[in-house]
């Protein structure tokens, strides 16, 4: 058999019909490669006691303990018997309990001072931790007296035991029968690092890291076996981000200067502040990778406030006056609206050009998206296939066929995670050669995750807030404990518009028949599933309430995704003109909405919100020069996750930090981007949240490799590794990125 194929046989050919189909509809394991890539979650040691002071409620657990006591008890009128055995480990107490016919086999195998492994789900009854109907493995079943007892477990100690991610229907230990099975064929695995790296670095083998994951015989073994698959993820995956960035250095593109005395001089002397250190960093970037003769790549990330779009109007300038257009999406037609409306503000007379009275140097800004009157559509489309316009804002109207550009040089993506990759894709094939490629973001990224996930692009960090930002006060409202809490928030509402200034109230659901229809649909099981007690408060429902109750008598108007665009625009221009008090609206605020006289901003059911979500929210007030106010009302316990991830966003106003621990709740996910490739993860030990280190090395060991080699034909082990990597859907993704 040769090397590929061993790591592709099946399951099904080694381990049976029945095991193979548990793995595959569960675990999604279907060849021997997946299951020898499936490693250990932990380790338990062998032959020492698991603590179980601290066993988490409502998880899967698997210990090792004895048997201190078994009784069987009889229940309903003696008509029902359970068996309840007690198990220490001479830290604490579990409870175990059996029902039924399943109490005559543990009844007989369970008895005092056995020892077993015991897996199941821990709940609690009558205030003890108990599982109930555990499957279990005796450890010491040959040993009947206590010198063999005592000889068994011996044999056990300073082992390690493998703890695997498992189902219910396959626990850890089938698993670690179902790897012994395969373990043979991990001498077959194909080493993707080139042999100079793997020397340079003293890591050890391929094969021996794959037995040492699943069987060490020492802690060190662990350490060794995970620092070199460590290695193998985040090399493999930065090769594949690398021959991305190097196959868009061999693109054509058209180098885009400024022209001095242009454009770009005549607005920046307008401008009547000075740019931050940061944003003029930015922008050198920015103009760097403008002035080459291949397209830019260029992630901006920055906080809400931090001057984004004026960095970004900037490099369309530039471009505009090097003979070419620049596009920018926009996710959302409020969003679309408001950035045409601030870019012709901020460019004034500029954004006139051809027109009367505008400036002789200026062009036309036009905005195209999909609610638009044919007339107006029909002018904007002229203007662009002519060259008139030089800058068009839109939504992904964009895209469509008709649309076409007379020499489209720049196209800036805004809020990246809004869109599809194939969006993105089919904007940049509209210019006659690739244009570049600016994308903004406001939710704050980690650099791991820059270097993954938007691993093709080039990153540009605006971490400097200009001057004037207010600080933003944020507080938990535990609404079930403290229902005058509540009461207090609104007055809080009251007051800040009897002081001349506005306030939002969001809700997680807009709340009207096509929500009923749809939680209908949805079925009560998902509604188990997802444990909701009652349904997300809804837009419509809250802002009656509060206009009927503590805000009456104040100007309480709705904003909702499902409203006709031009009531969405007429309630945010009278809102920005402050004929609206209280603006109640779902999440389509969060991104991009600027009114400065809003100050106050009350989130329900807070905890149905991301972190970075909420903290994007949070960033729509103290946009002036009062200081602004964002209380969280949720009625989650206080002792739960929920709660305690609010009070992280109540604890700090930095997004980085906050980012964090969005990514520790969520974990990695799929770094390749779940969402939008519909494959499970290919991170298995490495860590976009703790393996900095090894990230920023594999990528600098990644671009030496690639720039050396790009097709990888002296690296066949490393080709092969990739293509594992990259099935279709994600080489799909990374190829539209």
């Amino acid at each position: 058999m040769d090397r590929v194929s061993a790591f592709d046989e099946p399951l099904k050919k080694l381990l049976g019909g029945a095991t193979a189909k548990v793995m595959a509809e569960h675990l999604d394991l279907h060849t021997v490669g997946d299951l020898l890539h499936h490693y250990p979650r932990r380790y338990e040691e062998r032959g020492r006691l698991t603590a179980m002071t601290d066993l988490p409620l409502d998880e899967h657990v698997t210990v090792v303990a004895q048997v201190a006591d078994a009784r069987v008890m009889a229940f309903n009128n003696g008509r029902g018997k359970r068996l309840e055995v007690t198990l220490t480990d001479g830290h604490g107490r579990l409870q175990l309990v059996f029902f039924g016919h399943g109490v005559h086999k543990p009844h007989k195998e369970l008895l005092p001072g056995r020892r077993a492994m015991f897996a199941g789900k821990v709940s609690v009854f009558n205030r003890k931790m108990q599982l109930a109907h555990p499957t279990y493995q005796l450890l010491d079943a040959e040993s009947t007296d206590e010198a063999g007892a005592t000889e068994a477990v011996d044999a056990f100690a300073g082992r390690l035991l493998p703890i695997y991610p498992a189902c219910k229907q396959l626990d850890s230990w089938r698993i670690a029968k179902a790897v012994d099975a395969v373990l043979p064929s991990a001498q077959e695995a194909v080493d993707p690092l080139p042999p100079a790296l793997r020397e340079g670095r003293g890591f050890t083998a391929l094969p021996e890291a794959l037995l040492k994951i699943h069987r060490p015989q020492t802690k060190a073994d662990i350490a060794a076996a995970k620092d070199r698959l460590k290695w193998d993820e985040a090399f493999v995956l930065q090769v594949a981000l690398a021959r991305r960035r190097y196959a868009d250095t061999q693109l054509p593109a058209v180098a885009r200067r400024p022209v001095p005395g242009g454009l770009l001089d005549a607005f920046d002397a307008e401008l009547p502040f000075t740019l931050t250190d940061g944003q003029l960093k930015v922008s050198k970037e920015i103009f760097d990778d403008l002035a080459t003769e291949h397209p830019m790549h260029r992630l901006l990330q920055g906080e809400v406030g931090s001057g984004k779009t004026l960095v970004a109007l900037r490099a369309m300038l530039a471009v505009v006056d090097a003979g070419g257009q620049a596009a920018m999406l926009a996710p959302t037609e409020v969003l679309a609206q408001q950035h045409h409306r601030s870019i012709t503000e901020m460019m004034g007379e500029l954004a006139e050009g051809g027109m009367l009275g505008g400036s002789d140097r200026g062009t036309k800004v036009v905005l195209l998206t999909g609610s638009m009157g044919m007339p107006a559509r029909r002018r904007a489309l002229l203007d662009l296939v002519t060259g008139e316009a030089g800058i068009v804002i839109g939504t992904h109207a964009l895209i469509e066929d008709k649309v076409q550009f007379h020499e489209l040089g720049l196209v800036v993506v805004d809020e990246q995670h809004r869109f599809g990759v194939e969006q993105r894709d089919a904007l940049r094939s509209k210019g006659k050669q690739p244009p570049h490629l600016l994308v903004m973001t406001a939710t704050p990224i980690p650099r791991t995750v820059a270097m993954t996930v938007f691993g093709d692009l080039e990153t540009s960090v605006l971490d400097q807030l200009p001057a004037g930002r207010s600080p933003i006060a944020s507080h938990v409202v535990p609404a079930k404990d403290k229902p005058h809490f509540l009461s207090r928030a609104w007055e809080r509402v009251r007051e800040e518009v009897e002081n001349g200034h506005q306030a939002y109230v969001v809700c997680p659901r807009i709340g009207d028949d096509e929500d009923e229809a749809a939680g209908k649909k949805k079925g009560k099981k998902d509604a188990e599933q997802e444990g909701d007690k009652r349904p997300p408060l809804a837009v419509l429902d809250t802002a009656e309430q509060l206009a009927k109750g503590p805000l009456t008598g104040l100007r309480v108007e709705v904003l909702h995704g499902r409203m006709h665009p031009d009531d969405k625009d007429d309630v945010m221009r009278r809102f920005a003109a402050g004929q609206v008090d209280v603006l109640v609206a779902t999440t389509v605020i969060e991104v991009g909405v600027n009114v400065p006289n809003a100050t106050a901003m009350v989130i329900m059911d807070a905890d149905r919100f991301g972190v970075s979500q909420l903290h994007q929210l949070r960033g729509r007030v103290g946009r002036g020069s009062a200081p602004g106010l964002c209380l969280l009302v949720s009625e989650a316990h206080e002792a739960s996750p929920a709660r305690a991830r609010l009070s992280a966003v109540a604890a700090t106003l930095d997004g980085f930090e906050l980012s964090r621990i969005d990514l520790e709740e969520r974990r990695e996910g799929d770094v390749l981007g779940q969402a939008q490739s519909g494959v499970r993860s290919s991170l298995r030990v490495l860590s976009v949240i703790d393996d900095e280190e090894v990230i920023a090395a594999a990528r600098e060991e990644a671009v030496k490799v690639v720039a050396a080699d790009p097709d990888l034909e002296h690296l066949p082990e490393l080709r092969l590794a990739l293509d594992a990597l990259l099935d279709k859907d994600r080489e799909e993704y990374l190829d539209k990125g």
